[in-house]
């Protein structure tokens, strides 16, 4: 594929995007619309959940998007405006490096072009997404889009993969900007930048997934959880029906048009971020000539690909506008420089593929034909937790794992300029890392490695390449583990109960050094008085979590401390930040943290002795992104933690926080608890509420339910929708 010609002008004008359509729709779009508004009812459930039954596949996916809108237009435009390098055209300056790198890997003349190639049922959807949010805008004037103000389909090509963070999302925003600022005219502002930089939402604190076997299920049918830790309000919750066989259930990321967390009538899915290394960073070797930069591959050099890109932010009430040039290898496109050399990034950018096993695995019925979605290969961030109908439980390490050469570390960039290091296509699903019906009659995966997915009946590490694996054990696999070894007879209830163990199994490895370092402590050490009571009551402490407990608070902000402390080595080190914490931890290290937590629990709260549900908040004021919290506004305790401390239910925090109180904003989102059979049953629970509108009364009605973990029951029949239904209507 030929992304970058020698030069070419890649300019966002005014708005590429809004300048469509401001004179109104065409007839035949105005008639598709009536079309599939006739041919679709959406039913409200008393949570405001919506249930969308369609004649055919397309005329649900104009019903669900639209439904989407309903509750929440803004998150769905904001996606599109990041996932197509125009965030910068609404909220400033401070997001053009994001646009900038964005559009690095998005062209949206490619995206048209890959769109007119597409199958002709892929081409009917993704009309019928885009017919969905123009009519939704035709009938609700009052809704003002900031910059797309007509979508048209080739746009869900550039969102294909319902994943917090995206491949291109991986490119260090920083080491780009200071790359290509460095060659951009006019020069940027540094200091007024980074003032206006747009902040990054929370990152995950991770994702669980557990399938149990029939054998260990007291119904005699097989049982999945569902357990996604992503920012809240990420994901939209809804059915989708339609007399062409979809019948799906789940998390729709906002904006898209399949359930990306979910299940059917037979089987179901439960992705977790982090399997097999499916990107790559090249280094290399540039050589300057007076026609431009050439990078030395084998034997000969090769002209790099130039391309100048414009990216419009608002200024004002208008546009201002940056331009760069740009720079591509046939690796990819160059993102900063290290030692001398340009580093390109290599993952896979094959959007039409991408979007069609996304969407098709909503259809799938069986474990036979859900492994012959996976065999297409498209899905490069995610690990796949599997159960169905037919008792069938499995698991996927990863997706799309291009084929490399293990002599060289693919975790650090390889030389750009040796043939040697080149993918060779992508793993045979059956060489990847899976797991099918392990004896043990469990799986699970906490975005750790795949080696105690299934305790004694797990892959074995020596069997793999390195690269196939990307991240090791954490606190959260440990006590997956722990919990599903000694479980039997699960019942839907059970398998909650399990998913929200309170067990903090990171502090059985910090604490007992700690408490050794204070014995060690000279008696007439000042500091063995300052922590006689705090150590004795970490010491009692049964290193479980709860709203009342002063020992987890306690811990939690001692564990901050160190992390803190600890950060920037562990980066240095290229570790995570927990396994570096374990590893290189000092006695001085864990003393004085601890005299740094007390410090700012009694500067905070004027007292150490605090429970941890007077600290730990769960709060929704508004639906901005990223959130605001107000320390003197209402708010529920929360008893729940950090999902680094090894708690599966997660509960977290933006970080730095700008308020006393701790006021959880990612972890637990959309949770599902799914038992298959004959019939399939389900619990979940929703992050505060369905509607993202401030005077919904499905704004915040399952705040209470969520933050003590009870679940609601899941409606999945015609009769049990109707039986619960708010209001029934056409779009």
């Amino acid at each position: 594929m030929e992304r970058f010609p020698a030069i070419r002008f890649l300019l966002v004008a005014v708005c590429f995007l809004g300048a469509v359509g401001a004179a109104g729709a065409a007839p035949l779009e105005t008639a598709r619309w009536r079309h599939h508004a006739q041919n679709v009812r959406i039913v409200r459930d008393n949570w405001g959940i919506a249930h969308v039954y369609g004649k055919s596949d397309a005329d649900t996916v104009f019903g669900g998007i639209y439904a989407q809108a309903e509750d929440d237009f803004g998150r769905i435009e904001r996606n599109y405006l990041v996932g197509l390098g125009v965030l910068a055209q609404a909220e400033g300056e401070g997001a053009v490096y994001l646009d900038l790198r964005e559009r690095l890997f998005i062209d949206p003349n490619d995206l048209r072009r890959r769109y007119r190639g597409s199958p002709a049922w892929l081409k009917h959807l993704m009309r019928a997404w885009a017919d969905g949010l123009n009519y939704f805008l035709s009938k609700h004037p009052a809704v003002k889009p900031r910059v797309i103000r007509h979508f048209e389909p080739w746009m869900a090509l550039s969102f294909t993969e319902g994943s917090i963070g995206g491949d291109i999302e991986t490119v260090d925003l920083d080491a780009l900007e200071k790359f290509y600022a460095a060659r951009s005219r006019p020069k940027p502002r540094a200091a007024e930048l980074a003032a206006q930089r747009i902040p990054a939402e929370p990152l995950p604190g991770g994702s669980n997934g557990f399938a149990i076997a029939p054998s260990r299920s007291a119904s005699g049918h097989a049982l999945l959880w569902i357990n996604p830790h992503t920012s809240y309000y990420f994901r939209s919750e809804l059915q989708m029906v339609s007399d062409e066989g979809l019948n799906v259930y789940g998390a729709v990321t906002w904006g898209q048009f399949f359930v990306y967390q979910g299940f059917n009538t037979r089987n179901g899915w439960m992705h977790t971020s982090y399997g097999g290394d499916a990107i790559d960073e090249y280094a290399e070797t540039i050589v300057q000539r007076p026609d431009g930069p050439y990078y030395r591959y084998g034997t000969t050099l090769r002209k790099l690909r130039i391309a100048r890109i414009v990216i419009a932010f608002k200024r004002g009430g208008g546009l201002g506008f940056r331009r760069f040039t740009v720079y591509r290898s046939h690796h990819g496109p160059i993102v900063r420089s290290q030692a001398g050399r340009w580093i390109s990034v290599k993952l896979l950018e094959d959007p039409v593929p991408a979007l069609e096993q996304s969407y098709l695995r909503t259809k799938t019925s069986d474990y036979a034909s859900f492994r012959k979605i996976q065999d297409m290969r498209t899905d490069t961030s995610n690990n796949t937790v599997y159960a169905d109908a037919d008792g069938t439980i499995a698991y996927f390490h990863g997706n799309f794992i291009p084929r490399r050469d293990p002599q060289f570390d693919f975790t650090h960039p390889v030389d750009g300029s040796n043939p040697a290091t080149e993918w060779h296509g992508p793993h045979a699903l059956e060489d990847t890392i899976t797991l099918l019906n392990p004896g043990n009659g469990w799986i699970q995966n906490t975005n750790n490695w795949p080696f105690s997915a299934a305790g004694a009946d797990s892959p074995k590490r020596e069997d793999y390449p390195a690269y196939m694996w990307i991240r090791g054990e954490n606190p959260r696999g440990v006590h997956a583990v722990e919990v599903l070894r000694n479980i039997h007879d699960v019942t839907l209830d059970s398998l909650i109960a399990a998913g929200y163990d309170s067990h903090l199994t990171a502090f059985e490895v910090l604490l007992p050094p700690l408490f050794e370092d204070y014995d060690r402590l000279p008696a007439d050490d000042p500091r063995r008085a300052a922590l006689n009571e705090p150590i004795a009551t970490l010491r009692s402490w049964n290193r479980r979590t709860s709203a009342d407990s002063i020992a987890t608070a306690l811990a939690i902000f001692w564990g901050q401390a160190l992390l803190d402390r600890d950060r920037g080595a562990a980066r240095e080190a290229g570790q995570p930040a927990y396994d570096h914490l374990v590893e290189h931890l000092t006695a001085a290290g864990r003393i004085e943290g601890l005299l740094a937590a007390i410090a700012r629990l009694q500067g905070d709260f004027g007292r150490w002795q605090i429970p941890w549900g007077d600290i730990n908040r769960y709060q929704r004021l508004t639906d901005d992104i990223p959130p605001s919290f107000d320390d003197q506004k209402p708010s529920l305790p929360v008893g729940f933690a950090p999902s680094a401390w090894g708690a599966l239910a997660s509960f977290d925090s933006a970080r730095p926080r700008k308020t006393k109180k701790i006021y959880v904003s990612v972890g637990n989102s959309f949770v599902a608890a799914v038992e298959f059979g004959p019939i399939v049953h389900a619990k979940a629970i929703m992050s505060g509420g369905a509607s993202g509108d401030v005077t919904s009364p499905h704004f915040t009605d399952q705040a209470d339910l969520f933050v003590q973990g009870r679940f609601r029951d899941v409606y999945l029949t015609q009769e049990e929708v109707a039986a619960h239904a708010e209001r029934s209507y056409h779009p």
